[in-house]
């Protein structure tokens, strides 16, 4: 065999070993953040296995001034459960078997990835099989729709040195935010986008601002409200922000960064004017510091949906670490 005849060989074999590797490294999920596909034939999508679905998966989301819902839902027929479909993050696959069963399968054709499989006898059994675990699908995709957005985040971030400084915290911002207003206890940054702006607001206020054994949701209104009186307001006298009193917030106990956390999401306005658009506030029980450390993001954007912006503020405000004294 002389040398060229080798080379060849060689070659040829070094690019079958490595397609060979190439095909059992899982393939990337791709896909528009809070989307999802749904498996399932024509027949059983338009009754009311179907319906199930979307008042499940397509329900409003909480907290915004105009209705949106929870996920965008693309539908396939089963026998299309191939190509670009299989690539999204979340699939929920439905059909009739011979047996009742709920299934959640990892990275099973990408990554990451989550797929459930739900199955039955009868159109009963599927509703009653989707109503029963609607709750924890809804909450892995969402989480794993956050970890996506933090990814994406973190490919080109901010300079965040000061709030390091200031706060004694990391956080993960996209470098289209800047910062608007510095306090010594408080920051406000913004970021510009067509047709309006996101904000993110970080502060911090003694721990007995929020008196757990009392009206909760009354006093973070009247913390955010002061807050807004004391930094926030716009271009006319008197157009602080407050809390749009005719929608009533939504208060939820989480745990963030491993601490006590009260999530409150309603609608801001402006005191004396027309502007007004969605916030969602974290108000974290830093008993390590003393203080309850609140971060907050709320947007304007009159002429667009904005279920996905104040997800891109979620996600960044639950990137959260607060440095250990």
């Amino acid at each position: 065999m002389n040398k060229a005849h080798f080379l060849f060989l060689f070659v040829a074999l070094l690019l079958f070993s490595c397609k060979k590797e190439n095909d059992h490294l899982p393939r990337k999920t791709t896909g528009k953040i809070n989307t999802i596909s749904v498996i399932i034939d024509d027949q059983l999508w338009n009754g009311d296995i179907g319906d199930s679905i979307r008042n499940k998966f397509a329900s409003p989301v909480i907290g915004l001034p105009q209705e949106e819902p929870l996920f965008n839902i693309n539908q396939y027929p089963v026998k299309l459960l191939e190509g670009f479909m299989t690539d999204t993050r979340a699939i929920i696959v439905v059909k009739k078997a011979e047996e009742n069963k709920f299934e959640i399968r990892k990275n099973q054709y990408a990554s990451p990835q989550n797929v459930f499989h739900i199955s039955g006898k009868t159109a009963t059994d599927i509703i009653d099989c989707i109503e029963k675990n609607a709750p924890q699908m809804i909450q892995i995709i969402k989480e794993a729709e956050i970890a996506e957005s933090q990814r994406l985040n973190s490919q080109s971030l901010m300079d965040s040195k000061v709030i390091e400084n200031k706060f004694h915290l990391s956080i993960q911002i996209p470098s289209g935010y800047a910062y608007v207003l510095q306090k010594s206890n408080f920051l406000w940054l913004k970021k510009e986008i067509i047709g309006g702006n996101t904000s993110l607001l970080i502060y911090q206020v003694p721990i007995n601002t929020i008196k757990k054994e009392a009206d909760l949701i009354s006093g973070i209104i009247k913390m955010r409200d002061s807050i807004g009186k004391l930094y926030i307001s716009g271009k006319e006298p008197e157009t602080n922000m407050i809390t749009e009193e005719a929608y009533a917030p939504y208060l939820f106990k989480i745990n963030l960064d491993g601490k006590e956390t009260f999530e409150t999401k309603g609608t801001w306005q402006l005191n004396n004017d027309f502007m007004s658009g969605p916030f969602i506030n974290y108000a974290i029980i830093d008993t390590e510091y003393n203080r309850v450390l609140v971060l907050e993001g709320f947007c304007y954007a009159p002429s667009k949906d904005k279920r996905d912006l104040m997800h891109e503020l979620e996600s960044i405000i639950k990137s959260v670490v607060v440095a250990k004294r």
